[in-house]
């Protein structure tokens, strides 16, 4: 009868690791969204990929619209 008691507890240990895991995996998870969130607001039409950069000194300036 203890056999059964013994598994028991271990499925139950079991089952609170899992658990645990899943909410450290998404706390980790919304830690990386909030991270990745911009941070400057971007303008319309600007690409966001090239926001931000500046050319190098060897670079031509860029050409205004």
């Amino acid at each position: 009868m203890s056999d059964r008691s013994k598994a028991t507890f271990e499925k139950r240990q079991k089952e609170l690791k899992r658990q645990r895991k899943q909410k450290e995996k998404a706390a980790k998870q919304l830690a990386r969204k909030e991270a990745k969130a911009p941070g400057t607001p971007q303008l319309p039409g600007e690409d966001p990929d090239l926001a931000g950069l500046v050319p190098g000194p060897n670079q031509p300036p860029p050409e205004e619209a």
